[in-house]
């Protein structure tokens, strides 16, 4: 079964994220903020990365960078999930490594949208 790791301070946001992602058959795995998905990376490459972009301790832009540092971390597909919505925010998502970007909020469909075009539904 394929893993997502869904990264967001908001337990809302992880929540309805878990119950859309669940329905693709991922097994899901959840952190509140960049630096605990890097540990779980470490421990674990998901196949699947949900990303938030404003996160305390380390944010998203931090987390990718440092997730494509790792041993298997260009593996992951990923996607930012934010509000930040400008060209300038979408373009530095996709040059730190993103693959994808979707804006909050999102649905069933906009997501599982995204994910056929990365190629991870």
């Amino acid at each position: 079964m394929k893993h997502c790791l869904i990264v967001d301070d908001s337990r809302v946001i992880r929540k309805v994220s878990r119950h859309i992602v669940e329905s693709f058959e991922f097994e899901v795995s959840e952190a509140e903020n960049g630096r605990d998905a890097l540990a779980k990376c470490e421990e674990s490459m998901p196949d699947l990365i949900l990303l938030d972009w404003n996160m305390p301790v380390m944010n998203g832009i931090e987390f990718i960078a440092a997730l494509r540092r790792l041993a298997g971390g260009a593996e992951p597909k990923v996607v930012f999930c934010t509000t930040e919505n400008d060209v300038a925010h979408i373009r530095e998502a996709i040059e730190a490594g993103a693959d994808e970007y979707v804006m909050k909020p999102f649905d069933h469909e906009t997501l599982q949208m995204k994910l056929q075009l990365i190629g991870a539904a």
